[in-house]
């Protein structure tokens, strides 16, 4: 069988590594994978998986261009035979929506976003993504979501939690200087507090609150590394450099941009923090870095609340609320180096028996089952 997925752009990002990880799953097996979207720093690993990607611009969400794409992969889909259609994002699933349609090929979608809906034309735009033959929710948050806006029930409703490649994301795996290379490269001391906010710099991802929290520490040498690139949002970047200034702790934090290697970046992290303040659909690197046996402080709200053991592999707190962070932050630190071991071992045996990869991929399959049998 050929199964098509559809994305804008092959970049980093949560959904773009699901794409991945189902071509792989669809490869393994036998089948056939394509990914139709605009090439991106993902590209590579894509190609490792044995899937041919198609270069189309489904990034764009001109109308005009929408349309034209949907010709498009209505062509690639009666060329290539494609079985089934995955549509992983809104703008390039409207494209392949209309293209199933002519063509009479299964559809479905995977509800990654929580995505606003603040006027009508926005909940219509989003409504693509509930038109799947099948809609697969990230999170029971999102299922949720999905059923009030849209009313779909469990005939077409599915909810397929995240998964984590536990295997890489393995602390024993973690050899040779790969976190002293790092610790380098960042200009950071490794005997001191290091505090680590995975995610692409946007304000939504919580940054400011992270360096806010950082000025409230009694932990005063404690030093905070974003990881994540700015994806041309370079004024952002700037504002958390103006703001770590103007709160006297620029000294303390690094920016250090976009890392391949967030297995060894959360080796090297003491605590890691998930300070989004709009909720996550499901929060990819909150069960990464428990996988890698790592306390997580995470905002209260979304995704967080079905990968988090408050007290146990993490901690919850307030959206938005630096004072919290800062406490949390602090109670992590102060900590004895057993009590963290002793936590991070329960973190990553809880994601090793909810999270894992290979569940994921096997539960999409069955979705696919479901439309192919």
């Amino acid at each position: 069988m050929t199964i098509l997925q559809v994305l804008p752009k092959l970049d980093t990002g949560g959904a773009e590594r699901v794409v991945i990880e189902i071509a792989e799953a669809v490869q393994s097996c036998g089948h056939i994978a394509l990914i139709a979207a605009e090439p991106g720093a993902l590209s590579n690993a894509a190609l490792r998986t044995g899937a041919r990607i198609i270069n189309l611009p489904l990034a764009s969400k001109s109308p005009f261009t929408i349309r034209r794409n949907a010709k498009r992969l209505e062509k690639l889909i009666r060329e290539h035979r494609v079985d089934l259609v995955h549509a992983h994002s809104r703008a390039p699933a409207w494209s392949a929506y209309w293209a199933t349609r002519r063509t009479h090929t299964p559809f479905v979608t995977t509800y990654h976003g929580v995505y606003s809906e603040n006027n009508a034309f926005k909940h219509r735009y989003n409504a693509v993504m509930a038109r799947g033959e099948r809609v697969i929710a990230v999170s029971a948050y999102v299922a949720e979501l999905i059923h009030s806006r849209y009313g779909l029930g469990s005939d077409r409703l599915r909810v397929i939690l995240g998964g984590v490649d536990t295997v890489k994301f393995d602390p024993a795996s973690v050899l040779g200087d790969r976190v002293s290379r790092l610790s380098r490269d960042w200009r950071v001391d490794m005997d001191k507090p290091l505090i680590m906010l995975p995610g692409r710099l946007t304000s939504w991802k919580g940054q400011k609150t992270l360096i806010a929290a950082l000025a409230r520490l009694r932990h005063a040498d404690a030093i905070a590394i974003l990881a994540g690139g700015d994806q041309g949002r370079g004024a952002y970047a700037a504002s958390l450099t103006a703001l770590a200034e103007s709160l006297g702790v620029a000294g303390r934090l690094r920016i250090v941009g976009h890392n391949e290697d967030m297995p060894a970046a959360m080796m090297l992290a003491d605590i890691v923090v998930n300070a989004s303040t709009n909720p996550e659909a499901f929060g990819r690197t909150i069960v990464e870095a428990q996988a890698m046996g790592r306390i997580v402080i995470a905002t209260d709200h979304g995704g967080a609340r079905e990968t988090i053991i408050p007290g146990e592999t993490g901690f919850l707190v307030p959206p938005g609320d630096a004072a919290a962070l800062a406490q949390a932050i602090d109670a992590a630190l102060d900590m004895s180096a057993g009590e963290r071991i002793a936590w991070g071992r329960h973190a990553r045996d809880h994601i090793l028996r909810h999270h894992s990869i290979a569940a994921m991929q096997q539960a999409v399959l069955n979705v696919y089952a479901e439309l192919l049998a």
